[in-house]
């Protein structure tokens, strides 16, 4: 009987030489006669650990952590087959704190199949949600992602039923399905690691959307910087549509629906939804003026939902084990799960799926085991590029849309970059304002000139001319901004500058009232 060793085909572990150790198995086995089939599955989010390869055993699957194509012989000669000790072994993989302790939803199956195997995603939950989404009238599938309580995982948190519900009470001989997975925000992975890991979920929650609004085509819009996970999405609609779980005929219900990956353009403007809409239709992507909404006119003037990887690849298990079950996880307001990924300068960098609430603190030192350097931790970014920045203060505000606002952050992707006591604040405030002068499309001024203008001013405070004069500009620049962009890209980027100003006075030559520190 041959005996199963997985490997991750997931970018980070193919980074850290996946492929060579995949051979140098598969090619070890051979040479001592060893029946072994290589599993290439996605990634468990354990980062530091990769390439973490598996092995099947009859009482579970074990895991070597960080192997290397040189240790493959080791592996062999110390029986790692039969799942037995090496200093790369990590144990028994689902009992590992890392994992055991998350409340695993939409990512339930990852590292555990064949991304590509339709018959090992049925064969644990997949397609029933669909199923059931098909026995539905389309008034109660929508009716049902309201009562889960689903928000938008894209940053904007907005009420997913609502959306829907617009898409499906405005007429239209056409409507559209739209998957930004435009993930370009710094710190975030969760939507690569889902197109690479487990696409079905996101090609089965796409069509839950479409059988419930009436949209008939699809397209997934990938940022053209995820080559590995465009290919896996290709052959995943290949196989959904001759598995019948696309096309004509959905799963036998007689319902249309059919799905299309586009390569998106690079530009970080185009994960906000109407430049992508614009760029999707062969457009410089630029912002566009809202209303109308995409919801009511969106892809080609057309009714289009328009959601993140994340919140599609939710609708599964809200379809699947029904709505009340998906909103006992969290919060408030801030229902379910979220899929949140540590990166920066932490010792166990990687994707934790927790339902909301949890706090920040216990991602950063139970989940991330504190700083890579070992140094303290001084400050974390929440939300990407435009998230504020938050000290040691905050650590204990739990991951909550509401309870972030509060403080003035935002929980946004769920990207969390961390960076320990040597990090220059003032430095990170220029960042966000260069980042937003270059990222800018131009349509507005408050964001093409006041970004601009921004770095100009936070130069000048480093500089140390006249800093109380200069904090003033900049504070003023920022609430231009702040009122006056006509998107989230201008009228965010004062997020990390004010809550850097706030929180980290020093570093501008501030005391902690806010005065200048005389040279």
């Amino acid at each position: 009987m041959s005996i199963k060793v997985y490997v991750p085909r997931d970018s980070s572990a193919l980074s850290l030489g996946a492929e060579g150790v995949a051979r140098a198995i598969g090619a070890e086995a051979a040479r001592r006669g060893e029946s072994v089939t290589v599993v290439r599955n996605g990634s468990r989010g354990m980062m530091w650990l990769e390439p973490l390869v598996e092995v099947e055993t009859p009482t579970g699957r074990v895991g070597y952590g960080s192997v290397a194509t040189a240790d493959v012989a080791g592996l062999f000669d110390a029986g790692f087959l039969e799942g037995k000790a090496h200093p790369k072994s990590i144990g028994k993989v689902d009992s590992h704190p890392y994992l055991a302790r998350q409340e695993r939803l939409c990512f339930a199956r990852m590292g555990v199949i064949d991304p590509l195997s339709y018959d090992d995603y049925a064969a644990l939950g997949g397609w029933r949600g669909l199923r059931n989404a098909i026995a539905m009238k389309r008034v109660d599938a929508v009716a049902a992602v309201t009562t889960s309580g689903l928000r938008g995982r894209g940053g904007a948190a907005f009420p997913t039923g609502i959306k829907w519900k617009t898409v499906l009470e405005t007429a239209a001989d056409q409507k559209y399905i739209v998957c930004n997975a435009d993930e370009g925000d710094s710190g975030t992975f969760s939507d690569r690691m889902t197109m690479e890991g487990d696409p079905f979920v996101l090609i089965e929650g796409m069509t839950i959307a479409a059988v419930a609004t009436g949209a008939t085509k699809g397209y997934i819009y990938v940022r053209s910087e995820y080559p590995h996970a465009e290919r896996a999405l290709i052959a995943a609609i290949a196989i959904a549509e001759q598995r019948g779980a696309l096309g004509a005929d959905v799963l036998g219900s007689g319902q249309r629906f059919d799905l299309e990956v586009r390569r998106g353009a690079g530009a970080y403007i185009c994960g906000e939804e109407t430049s992508l809409l614009e760029s999707l239709e062969g457009k410089r992507g630029m912002v566009r003026y809202k209303p109308p909404v995409p919801a009511v006119s969106g892809l080609f003037g057309k009714p289009t939902v328009v959601n993140n990887v994340i919140t599609f690849a939710s609708l599964p298990v809200i379809f699947d084990r029904g709505a009340e079950f998906y909103r006992d996880y969290g919060m408030g307001r801030s229902r379910g799960t979220l899929p949140i990924q540590l990166t920066g300068n932490i010792k166990h960098g990687g994707l934790v799926e927790k339902a909301f609430g949890i706090p920040l603190r216990e991602l950063l030192y139970d989940y991330g085991g504190g700083s890579a350097t070992g140094r303290p931790i001084r400050a974390v970014q929440v939300g990407g590029p435009l998230g504020a920045f938050l000290p040691e203060s905050q650590f204990d505000t739990p991951l909550d849309y509401e309870a972030f606002a509060s403080i003035g952050a935002m929980v946004g992707h769920g990207g969390i970059v961390v960076f320990d006591d040597t990090v220059d604040m003032a430095r990170m405030a220029r960042y966000a304002m260069e980042f937003c002068a270059i990222e800018s499309c131009g349509k507005c001024t408050p964001c093409r000139i006041g970004s601009t203008r921004g770095v100009e001013t936070i130069d000048k405070i480093i500089a140390g001319r006249d800093v109380g004069a200069d904090v003033a500009v900049l504070e003023s620049l920022c609430d231009t901004m702040l009122h006056g962009s006509l998107c989230a890209l201008g009228g965010m980027t004062p997020f990390p500058v004010l809550s850097a100003l706030k929180h980290f006075p020093e570093d501008f030559g501030l005391d902690r009232d806010g005065l200048a520190v005389a040279a």
